[in-house]
């Protein structure tokens, strides 16, 4: 499973989940801090990320346009890297099913 972060998460947040989500990737990756929502939706639906954001912009895109790419959007408030690591872990089965199935777009994480 491919994740793609968004620059409202810490990359290290990402190194953090590498035992989980092993293909996960920040935009910091590929040198996309500075990209508008559209490339970025348009880079991970054509690489095969699902986006990982606090960003409503997302969510609303995955509602117009559905999927892919898939959205995870988190409304979790401000977390600190190890409790959204506690989060991701927590929901691991919930994440791995919603990018698997055919249906859905946009998971919330609370």
């Amino acid at each position: 499973m491919k994740l793609l972060f968004d620059e409202h998460i810490s990359f290290r947040t990402v190194r953090s989940l590498l035992d989980i989500f092993p293909d996960s990737k920040h935009l910091k990756f590929f040198r996309m801090e500075e990209a508008t929502d559209m490339q970025i939706w348009k880079f991970a639906a054509s690489e095969g990320f699902a986006i990982v954001t606090k960003d409503d912009d997302f969510r609303q895109l995955s509602l117009t346009h559905g999927h892919p790419p898939k959205v995870i959007w988190l409304k979790a408030g401000n977390l600190k890297s190890r409790d959204l690591r506690g989060l991701f872990k927590e929901k691991s089965d919930v994440i791995n099913e919603f990018v698997a199935a055919e249906e859905g777009s946009l998971l919330v994480l609370k």
